[in-house]
């Protein structure tokens, strides 16, 4: 039997340091004796600790509490936020979007880079240039912000990532440009970049900031162009041996034409909720389909996003009976995950899951209720439009604040 040695004055001061960081990122500014109270801490200790954040750049008067009594007010302390910057980056085929933030995760500026028609291959976009545009864009945005260089970039991409080496698997035809990005972006030095994928990333927005924060374990069914999942068990994103944990839209499921392959996910649970199959849907329930006659199109995304915007605003039974065979589309997969690991909730989101909102979750509750004996809650996304993006950006951050604590820490 060995026994638990006791801490030395340097873990503990470690402990005690990384405990008030954690607090001053999660609270906000704090003054010394709200910091005695949230840690119990003595306050020698604190004052200690306190001098020390300070000394390391760490932490700074950040203002007074304002508080009504006599002598004068308390000192405010807070994360120094320019101690670094992090970036997190969204990757789609229609190009990239980007924010860069502070080391509290405070946003400071959004890009947009979109991708083009290329010339070299038919049908593809990207363009030659798209690469350098986004990694120039990247470091114009920052050094506007005040960034004068980046600690963290985190990558959010469609396709499995690698849990050991890093990489994209290109399992679904993605462009060639998001791993030349990726190269370019890794081969920028001082700059660590993460690349997670981008449902992933929306889970761990979805978590921290949106629909789960009071749940450990949830699945976020993402409804856009295709269909995906992020996995999160006893607070813990699951990513899989191969990175495929979530990759629903390879689900065999029924009402489908076929079974999907190792190749492409059409006959999968795609086929049944994907936003070409939405609009096929509508159409057959009689419904016009916004866009659809549009030049330039705005694409099946887009098109499907609003249709079911317009089906629940209306009154029309026939946007109601279109509803109603979307939730048991989306129903049928949704059960197919939740007999398998009882998340016990269900957070919808992506474009289709926002337009539908509770209307649609509601439906999709019931009718799942009737597939499974398993109680599950079905919510709508609240971590919005930019949930990969918040995402990325709480990724970079526990990054960059685990390497820069535990370096101050650590000395």
């Amino acid at each position: 039997m060995t026994t638990a040695r006791p801490a030395t004055p340097s873990t503990a001061r470690a402990i005690n340091d990384r405990l008030a960081l954690d607090l001053l990122l999660s609270q906000g500014p704090l003054t010394a004796s709200e910091l005695r109270t949230l840690t119990g801490l003595s306050r020698p200790t604190v004052a200690d600790l306190l001098e020390r954040l300070q000394h390391g750049g760490l932490v700074a008067v950040a203002g007074e509490s304002g508080e009504q009594r006599r002598g004068p007010n308390a000192r405010l302390y807070a994360l120094v936020g320019d101690r670094a910057h992090l970036a997190g980056i969204d990757v789609r085929a229609t190009g990239v979007s980007l924010v860069i933030a502070d080391l509290t995760g405070r946003t400071l500026a959004t890009a947009e880079v979109p991708a083009v028609p290329d010339p070299a291959v038919p049908g593809a976009s990207g363009g030659p240039d798209l690469v350098d545009r986004t990694v120039r864009t990247l470091l114009e945005t920052a050094r506007e912000a005040g960034a004068g260089s980046l600690h963290t970039v985190a990558v959010g991409a469609p396709g499995m990532v690698d849990p050991v080496t890093g990489a994209l698997a290109n399992a679904g035809g993605l462009p060639r440009w998001h791993n030349e990005l990726l190269g370019a972006l890794r081969a920028r030095p001082g700059m660590d970049v993460l690349l997670e994928n981008e449902v992933n990333l929306a889970g761990i927005a979805e978590h921290r900031i949106g629909a789960a924060r009071d749940r450990d374990t949830f699945v976020l069914l993402w409804l856009g162009e295709s269909v995906g999942a992020a996995v999160m068990l006893d607070g813990r994103l699951r990513r899989g041996v191969s990175g495929g944990t979530g990759e629903v839209c390879f689900l065999p499921v029924p009402g489908t034409v076929g079974l999907p392959s190792a190749t492409a996910c059409e006959g999968g649970f795609h086929s049944l909720v994907g936003s070409v199959a939405i609009c096929e849907l509508a159409r057959r329930h009689g419904l016009a389909v916004p866009g659809e006659n549009q030049l330039p199109s705005p694409g099946p995304a887009p098109r499907a996003e609003a249709v079911v915007r317009a089906a629940v605003e209306s009154e029309d039974p026939a946007g109601k009976a279109f509803l109603a065979e979307l939730a048991e589309r989306i129903a049928v997969g949704a059960a197919a995950v939740c007999v398998v690991l009882d998340p016990g909730c269900v957070v919808l989101g992506g474009e289709i899951g926002r337009a539908g909102g509770p209307v649609l979750a509601r439906l999709v509750e019931r009718r799942l209720s009737g597939f499974s004996p398993l109680r599950t809650e079905v919510r709508v996304g609240a971590a919005g439009g930019g949930a990969v993006l918040a995402g990325a950006v709480l990724t970079a951050g526990d990054a960059a604040r685990r390497d820069i604590f535990g370096e101050l820490l650590r000395s």
